[in-house]
């Protein structure tokens, strides 16, 4: 647990779209509650559409990683997928342990808030099937739109090396509680 009382142990799950991120912190978060209280933020909940990869990713360490890390509870502009405008605000309250997942949560500026980050890995052919099959046609019309996003920023960012576990999942979801099991073995203590 946190090693200063009122501070969340604060976990990022990154990787590219369609790796499994989601799973492996679904998972994470729920091994996790058993220990005491937790929140799990998506990414995807920030991301100002789908041309925002880079300002999600300084909202999400500005607005919602950097008071939760002080202990202080994250208010945020949720982004209304459907609409295609901000929503409405909401709040993160800080947790014993807080679970960050998606594109971008272990990115450069972010990692010195974090204390362990987890890089779930994947083929891009793999990835794109099942992140398709996951969202369907509401995600096909914008993959390489999204995807081109993700290259630009990891080929100047090395969250990938950079992160204290890499995972592989994508084609074998059923993995996720092997990988869960390192990686929780491998949190601060």
């Amino acid at each position: 647990m946190p090693a200063k009382p009122g501070i969340p142990l604060l976990i990022a799950v990154d990787g590219f779209s369609g790796a499994g991120k989601t799973t492996l912190a679904t998972e994470i978060a729920a091994a996790m509650s058993r220990l005491g209280s937790v929140r799990l933020f998506h990414l995807e909940d920030i991301y100002p559409g789908w041309d925002g990869l880079e300002s999600g990713m300084t909202s999400y360490r500005e607005c919602v990683l950097r008071p939760l890390a002080e202990g202080r509870p994250a208010h945020w502009q949720a982004w209304d997928w459907d609409a295609g405008r901000y929503g409405d605000w909401q709040t993160t309250d800080p947790a014993d342990v807080v679970v960050f997942e998606g594109v971008g949560a272990a990115h450069r500026e972010a990692r010195p808030l974090l204390d362990t980050s987890v890089w779930v890995d994947g083929e891009e052919s793999v990835r794109r099937r099942y992140a398709l099959d996951r969202d369907g046609g509401t995600y096909a019309p914008h993959w390489e739109r999204w995807a081109a996003q993700e290259r630009r920023w990891a080929a100047d960012d090395d969250a990938a090396s950079a992160a204290d576990l890499t995972v592989r999942l994508v084609g074998s979801q059923g993995n996720a509680a092997a990988a869960l099991a390192t990686v929780l073995a491998r949190l601060p203590r």
